[in-house]
């Protein structure tokens, strides 16, 4: 049985016992502001479209980790878009290929997403054609999302602007200047601005999206497909659990790359 199969059951399963419980009516809150309702699944049911921005330098898994979660989902179809359809090389050495360009892609939009990196980021963070598509596609957007930061490079194209908003831990102090309210949180919902923390982060961020667009039931079977049952060797993933030794040398190694992304949000300000 193939997984949208899996996810088929489940949905269905889940419409049958809301119609139960309310008697037809629909689950509270469907369709209300950044709230889009549920598409019902299979024959008939609308496309939505989710396009998630990529670019030279990105970071992987921030793409990866949500990306496989929305292709479980039926009558979903997710855009990986650039300004050209050339190949593309990530962080970690990964070569992608975009499936659309800022040009081609729908207009109107379920999910915008970015992903983070450091380097690639903050390019993009200075690159006016990437913020105005930003700009331009987040007005049609039901919801508007990044994870690590690609908070920063939403808050360049001025869209966290008087919203809260959360990234990768040593980049959290950069969203101030990009007119954020800071969260030191690993994912962080105000109104239809949906931000994650670092990297792995954009697992969870995937399920809860999931879970928006089409129930809870079909993101705890993505999740139980994925088997994500996070249980990792050691408590080092935040500042808070890993050793002093190792943060304090860490937050070292990343300064400069700190000072430039502070840099780029500065002129980010001076375009709004």
């Amino acid at each position: 049985m193939r997984r949208r199969q899996l996810l088929d059951i489940a949905a269905a399963g889940a419409a049958l016992a809301t119609l139960k419980t309310l008697g037809g009516c629909a689950p509270d809150g469907d369709g209300g502001p950044g709230q889009p309702p549920t598409t019902p699944e299979g024959e008939g049911a609308s496309m939505q479209h989710i396009a998630m921005l990529v670019y030279p330098g990105f970071t992987a898994l921030d793409l990866i980790g949500p990306q496989t979660t929305f292709s479980m989902l039926d009558n979903v179809k997710v855009h990986l878009v650039w300004k050209t359809l050339d190949p593309l090389t990530t962080d970690s050495g990964i070569t992608l290929l975009p499936t659309t360009t800022f040009e081609a892609c729908p207009e109107e939009l379920a999910v915008l997403f970015v992903p983070g990196g450091v380097a690639g980021t903050i390019a993009v963070m200075k690159d006016a054609e990437v913020l105005d598509f930003l700009a331009a596609r987040a007005e049609t957007a039901s919801y508007v999302t990044s994870v690590c930061t690609g908070s920063l490079v939403l808050g360049a194209a001025g869209l966290l602007r008087g919203y809260s908003a959360t990234s990768h831990w040593a980049m959290r102090e950069v969203l101030p200047l990009l007119g954020a309210e800071r969260v030191d949180a690993r994912y962080i919902e105000d109104r239809n601005r949906i931000t994650g923390g670092g990297v792995t982060s954009g697992i969870d961020f995937g399920l809860r999206i999931a879970a928006k667009m089409r129930g809870e039931a079909a993101a705890q079977t993505a999740q139980l497909i994925m088997e994500y049952a996070p249980d990792p060797p050691y408590q080092a993933g935040t500042p808070e659990s890993a050793p002093a030794a190792i943060v304090e040398r860490l937050s070292a190694l990343i300064a400069p790359d700190v000072a430039e992304a502070r840099k780029a949000a500065e002129q980010a300000r001076a375009r709004w």
